[in-house]
């Protein structure tokens, strides 16, 4: 009988060595798992119809950069990083002309890049690493998910709409049922969550993966000597030395080393480029001059004063 029971014990032990490794911590499984898991009261279409409505929003409140070549060179590398992540929706990318550092993913895959994230980075895969965390929040549909934990909680005042990432843009109003729209939070779990998923996105996609510690780098040295650089929404995350402290274990602990990664392009060097040029002729530009409206008179009444 003890033999039997100390058979038991080390089966059990070695069970326990062999158990899967969690998916959630491995690339490799990118694509071949669920890292939505948990409450959530949108299916997939209202997800995305929501976000519709909610980017709508934002592109009456924001510029909109529609240079060609800076348009289509962030769709690319937001479209490379979706690939090789779990997002189940398609994304929708535009790049909004603001100087704070500062991304916005928003349910239903419509994601907008700030060109203060584009400016801030110095290489391709420090940006890539900012909107790779983003690409992960509407991955693991943190979004939604918040939503439903507010409605399960009955904060029946707080409407079912919640944007985040390192920022986010709150609308003042939506269509349809949801008439008034706050600004929810994502908690510390989520992003902490969207840095390992983002991180995992950066690496499948051949990127360095030392870019996400990079830019998280600037953004703490941002924070402490041009505040106003980094959106005031960066407040809820998890304070940025942590993040870069847990991101570089996570690089030790779960990516295995590549011969070779993508650091930079010459073309991410020449859209830099582009927009400063934007940018300085933006700022060069005379302001509009403040002249009076003019109206022409009615016909009756100019014949009228002509006869007098």
């Amino acid at each position: 009988m003890r033999l039997a029971a100390l058979c038991v014990v080390f089966a059990l032990a070695a069970g326990a060595q062999d158990s899967p490794k969690d998916k959630k911590k491995d690339p490799d499984q990118i694509g071949n798992r669920d890292v939505s898991k948990g409450i959530n009261f949108y299916s997939i279409d209202k997800e995305i119809a929501l976000g519709k409505v909610l980017a709508q929003q934002v592109r009456q409140n924001a510029t909109i950069i529609d240079d060609p070549i800076i348009s289509e060179y962030v769709n690319r590398v937001a479209q490379n990083l979706a690939r090789n992540s779990d997002a189940k929706v398609p994304l929708i990318t535009q790049v909004i002309q603001d100087d704070s550092v500062n991304a916005l993913s928003l349910p239903g895959g419509y994601f907008f890049v700030n060109t203060g994230l584009i400016e801030t980075a110095e290489t391709e895969a420090e940006l890539a690493g900012g909107m790779a965390h983003e690409i992960a929040h509407i991955a693991a549909r943190h979004g939604t998910r918040q939503a439903s934990r507010a409605q399960v909680t009955q904060m029946a005042t707080i409407p079912l709409i919640f944007m985040g990432g390192w920022a986010g843009y709150g609308a003042q109003q939506a269509a349809g049922p949801l008439t008034a729209i706050s600004l929810l939070k994502f908690g510390q779990a989520f992003e902490n969550e969207a840095d390992m998923l983002g991180l995992q996105y950066l690496y499948k996609t051949g990127y360095d993966p030392n870019g996400m510690v990079d830019i998280f780098e600037k953004i703490e040295a941002l924070e402490r000597r041009k505040p106003g650089k980094v959106s005031k929404f960066f407040s809820t995350h998890p304070p940025t030395g942590d993040r870069i402290v847990k991101v570089q274990k996570d690089i030790e602990e779960f990516l295995k080393s590549q011969p070779q990664y993508v650091v930079t392009t010459s073309e991410f060097d020449q859209v830099k480029a582009r927009l400063a040029m934007l940018e300085n002729r933006r700022k060069a530009s005379p302001p509009a001059l403040d002249r009076p409206t003019l109206r022409r008179a009615p016909a009756k009444l100019t014949e009228l004063a002509k006869s007098e």
